[in-house]
């Protein structure tokens, strides 16, 4: 079942004036409920735009977008989209603006109306969820915080509202790659626990390869590409085209390929890549000791 349905969707800041600019033609697509599907495309290509639009930010220009039963032109039913389409924007720091973590978090959660201790609950929950200790934090400063602190608050606030879908634009950056994994892997662990279907937006091709079920790439405003990480990767003169670059571990397994090397060309994560690689090495060695012994009977 689709979550998300865009047709020709289409918007157009400033549209009538002398500064209009259109960020997205004519865009269709499907998103499926609990599925973890990944937006790319170069800076300018409309990725921020688009899921603005899925959360209700903005209404589109032209063109029909459904999310979560809501037709987002409609201005009354979209304000409604914040307790079902959670958002981490591209600097979700900014979104911080309480005294202390707890209130942050709790912001959502107090403003559905839920009882002290559901908002308790949830605040504890979403803090587990993006690795803090919330004895540890709760009382304190956002602001006090380093920025991957805060950027780990800030996504909190949103995983507290419970929401069917969560929207996440680059949420990694500027944490450092431990910290990377371990909130994705929480992020996913919630997509299969609770049916949350995830939007990532990432400038990482290796993140979309590890994570996504499906992706697309967006160029110019425009719907390039669309498919599984496996097809679209293998598709890297196109995606050189539009400015992007397929993962080193898919680009490593092409070359060793066009090299004669016996390897997988299917292979998205570096501990599939490392695994093939010492396959092909064993395998290397079998055939020189075959070799060997060869010569050494034939001597």
């Amino acid at each position: 079942m689709s979550i998300i349905k865009a047709e020709n969707l289409t918007h157009i800041y400033s549209q009538g004036t002398p500064f209009e600019v259109t960020s997205l033609k004519d865009i269709s697509l499907e998103i499926k409920q609990g599925e973890f599907y990944a937006l790319v495309g170069a800076t300018g290509s409309g990725k921020s735009t688009l899921v603005q639009l899925f959360n209700g930010i903005m209404a589109p220009t032209r063109g029909n977008l459904q999310v979560c039963g809501v037709d987002v032109s409609n201005s009354a039913l979209r304000r409604e989209l914040w307790r079902k389409v959670g958002l981490v924007f591209q600097q979700p720091e900014q979104q911080l603006f309480e005294e202390t973590v707890y209130k942050d978090v709790a912001f959502g959660p107090i403003n559905l109306g839920l009882s002290v201790a559901e908002v308790e609950e949830r605040v504890a929950d979403a803090l587990h969820l993006v690795g803090l200790e919330p004895d540890r934090v709760s009382d304190m400063s956002p602001f006090s915080l380093s920025g991957g602190i805060r950027r780990k608050v800030a996504i909190a606030g949103v995983l507290a509202l419970h929401t069917e879908v969560l929207v996440l634009d680059e949420p990694t950056a500027g944490l450092d790659p431990v910290s990377r994994r371990q909130l994705m892997e929480r992020i996913d662990c919630l997509r299969k626990e609770r049916g949350v279907t995830v939007v990532l937006v990432s400038h990482s091709m290796e993140e979309v390869a590890r994570w996504a079920g499906r992706m697309a790439v967006l160029d110019h405003g425009r719907l390039a590409l669309e498919g599984s990480p496996l097809e679209i990767f293998n598709k890297s003169v196109k995606l050189r085209s539009v400015g992007l670059d397929v993962p080193l571990t898919v680009e490593l397994m092409l070359q060793l390929s066009a090299n004669g090397k016996p390897v997988r060309t299917d292979i998205l994560t570096t501990e599939d890549a490392v695994d093939e690689i010492a396959r092909l090495l064993k395998q290397s060695d079998k055939n020189k000791d075959i070799l060997s012994q060869h010569e050494t009977n034939h001597d």
